[in-house]
């Protein structure tokens, strides 16, 4: 008959590393049909209930160690958890016999030219080591996870502010000047940096990079909640910032899982900036194009590899900007309009349309735009007693004089859609009043005119007069939206100067040298991988007991 029986052992930390190679050795024992070493945390105890071996009555708390052994016999399981001090004796003995500090500042100390700290310690304590580790000027790998969201922001805050790194929480890959860090892929060196908020995604790319026989010069991983609205993207800004002045890293890839759109708009704004071509995947989140100046959109990891790989030589253009004012565009066509802002959406913010795309691009009042706006002129709202405006121009005008009197607008975008049935000479009637607000503005500020005209060589209104009409009064013309919204992206591009402490670059060049607190087998491979490192022998502060790490902390203080 199968009996269970357990162990706990009040406030005896390990790490989850050690915890999996002792069940493995109970498991090795005679008669041991299943066994469960954990952490006595809630979810640790219901996945032990979930597997029938959760014992009827357990009395522990997060931080003791609770072994359980179902074996064949009473006496089979009672011989199993007297094992237990010996398998514990011989993984310790198994490792190397090099002094471990048990305090972070006191590895800081015995390595003093460590720039970057590795944690891996459960959620809860993550947040303190990582504050400790900023106020040593360290960079912060925070592999844990269960770190509270206020938590995440406040420490990439003060990170920014001392111009130091947080990747993380829940951070997996990151490779730093050839050493890969968390669960990265040996990958040979070279010019391609990798920003990700994804590790897997990290390192399917950095892997294709590799097969495809390019290198990476660094991946800086930025933790899943980095790009949500919340928090902003610090890290990943910073992190652009750092591999654009990065004179050995000549293609950028900024990967994630679906972003907030406020913070994907500004991520493909600052990536503009870069000077450098950057391969740009969000997953789930539709791309604008396929490429807009010097942002490259992939449709999977594969492609963003393969993207990075082929970029050669790519030289930025330089152009004035009219990024200070707004946008707004007047269609006839819902279509077009709808595909412009699809566009537009990933580089101008805030923008609003009276036929959006999400709710929160809806425009209060249809006759009056706001910040960037798309308005669909041929919407049921303007249609009630008016000719369609590819027909009239009235309306249009209309709207186009309102625009041009504010003096924040910078540039007016319409369409005109050629064909049978519409109006026999648009660009006839729209350029005299084109000239007109062009020729008012000149004491404000100029005011620049886009058109997207869609025809063909066969229509009555004569393709060719209608654009040479339109070129000849000062507009832009393009033949697709897709044109257009490049051209426009390129013009609104903000160039200013960053807002935040940059980080030292030089402490991506310097060999790697780390203080890794948490998980042993991370410390394992930085040495493997020929880095200088040195292992804390971290333990819960008081053992675990919450009140009095908290009166201890006010008397260090």
């Amino acid at each position: 008959m199968t009996t269970i029986k357990h162990e706990i052992r009040r406030g005896a930390y390990y790490d989850s590393v050690v915890l999996m190679q002792l069940q493995r050795g109970l498991l090795t024992l005679p008669d041991v049909l299943d066994a469960g070493v954990v952490m006595a945390t809630q979810a640790n105890c219901d996945l032990l209930a979930a597997n029938q071996l959760l014992p009827a009555s357990v009395a522990s708390s997060p931080d003791d160690l609770l072994v359980v052994v179902k074996a064949a016999s009473d006496s089979a399981a009672s011989d199993a958890l007297r094992q237990v001090d010996a398998l514990l004796a011989k993984r310790r003995t198994s490792m190397a016999e090099d002094f471990r500090p048990r305090s972070l500042s006191a590895a800081a100390k015995q390595l003093p030219e460590a720039n970057w700290v590795l944690i891996s310690v459960p959620g809860r304590y993550a947040a303190g080591v990582a504050r400790e580790t900023l106020e040593l000027g360290k960079n912060v790998f925070l592999y844990s996870d269960n770190v509270s969201l206020e938590d995440e922001i406040a420490l990439k805050k003060t990170a920014r502010e001392k111009g130091l790194l947080v990747m993380g929480p829940d951070c997996g890959t990151a490779i730093i000047n050839g050493i890969g860090l968390g669960f990265a892929n040996r990958v040979r060196r070279g010019d391609i940096g990798v920003i990700g908020a994804s590790g897997t995604g990290t390192q399917a790319v950095t892997a294709q990079i590799h097969n495809l026989g390019a290198g990476i010069s660094h991946a800086i991983g930025t933790g899943g909640r980095d790009l949500k609205l919340d928090v902003g993207a610090i890290t990943a800004h910073q992190a652009l910032d750092l591999l654009a002045r990065d004179d050995e890293t000549k293609v950028i890839v900024l990967v994630s899982k679906p972003p907030s759109p406020e913070v994907a708009t500004s991520l493909i704004s600052a990536a503009q900036r870069a000077g450098k071509p950057v391969v740009v995947y969000f997953i789930g989140y539709p791309p604008p194009a396929r490429k807009i100046g010097n942002l490259h959109f992939a449709i999977s990891l594969s492609e963003a590899a393969e993207l990075a790989v082929e970029i050669k030589n790519w030289k930025p253009e330089t152009k004035s900007q009219v990024s200070s004012l707004y946008l707004r565009g007047l269609f006839s066509g819902g279509t077009l309009a709808y595909e412009t802002l699809l566009g537009l959406q990933s580089f101008l913010s805030p923008i609003y349309s009276n036929a959006p795309i999400t709710n929160y691009q809806l425009l209060k009042d249809p006759l009056k735009s706001e910040a960037h706006s798309i308005i669909d002129l041929g919407d049921e709202f303007f249609m009630v007693g008016r000719l369609h405006p590819m027909i009239d121009n009235d309306l249009r005008i209309r709207r186009m004089k309102q625009e041009a009197d504010d003096s924040e607008v910078g540039m007016i975008l319409f369409d005109v859609v050629l064909g049978e049935g519409s109006h026999l000479d648009p660009a006839g009637e729209l350029v005299p009043v084109i000239k007109e607000m062009r020729e008012k503005r000149l004491e404000t500020g100029d005011l620049e005119f886009v058109a997207m005209v869609i025809g063909t060589d066969d229509d009555p209104q004569n393709l060719e007069s209608q654009v040479s009409q339109l070129q000849d009064a000062g507009v832009t013309v393009f033949r697709t939206a897709a044109e257009a919204v490049e051209y426009i992206s390129l013009r609104f591009s903000v160039i200013k100067k960053n807002d935040f402490t940059p980080v030292n670059l030089e402490q991506l060049k310097q060999p790697l040298a780390a203080v890794n607190v948490g998980l042993e087998s991370f410390y394992d491979s930085l040495i493997s991988q020929g880095a200088q490192a040195v292992h804390v022998e971290w333990r819960p502060p008081a053992g675990g007991n919450e009140k009095l790490a908290s009166l201890l902390a006010r008397m260090k203080k």
